[in-house]
């Protein structure tokens, strides 16, 4: 059982540099831009220790609020027993990274611009656009001419002694 109940405990796999990452951060980290109204991934570093999100919030996403000249503000959604409350952080640069989870959205939302000005265009009805499950896979017969069919039968009993 863990005695400690300090702001970085039980973060030992958590906060940890994976492997042939040591070292410095890369320059590119800092040269990303993020604007407010952006969608981030709160993605603490254990290279540097200044600005860095509690425990709490590693793995979350959130909407900037606020941009600072060290600092970005994010909003991000916590959960408090059995309530989801709205919590305001500064994180450093080196924690964040842009998500990735609207590009489907906004990829798919293109996709069905295209698909509606098409028929549109043709003078057909808008097709469905909405996503489907996969349905069942269709029925097929296997040849018995292309299947080498084999008899298996239980070998004879044989007494040892």
């Amino acid at each position: 059982m863990p005695h400690s109940y300090g702001y970085r405990a039980r973060t030992r796999h958590r906060f940890a540099v994976p492997y042939g990452e040591h070292g410095h951060t890369p320059l590119s980290t800092y040269l990303n831009t993020f604007r407010v109204g952006d969608i981030v991934d709160v993605k603490a570093s254990g290279k540097v220790h200044k600005g860095m999100p509690h425990k709490n919030y590693h793995g979350k996403t959130g909407i900037v609020w606020n941009v600072t000249p060290r600092a970005i503000g994010v909003l991000l959604n916590k959960r408090v027993n059995t309530r989801i409350v709205q919590k305001k952080i500064h994180v450093r640069i080196e924690h964040l990274k842009k998500s990735t989870s609207r590009d489907d959205f906004l990829a798919r939302r293109r996709d069905n611009d295209v698909k509606r000005r098409e028929a549109k265009a043709a003078g057909k009805e808008v097709p469905c656009l909405k996503r489907l499950p996969a349905g069942p896979r269709a029925s097929f017969s296997v040849p018995i001419s292309s299947v080498n069919i084999q008899t298996l039968r239980p070998a004879p009993f044989e007494e040892l002694f």
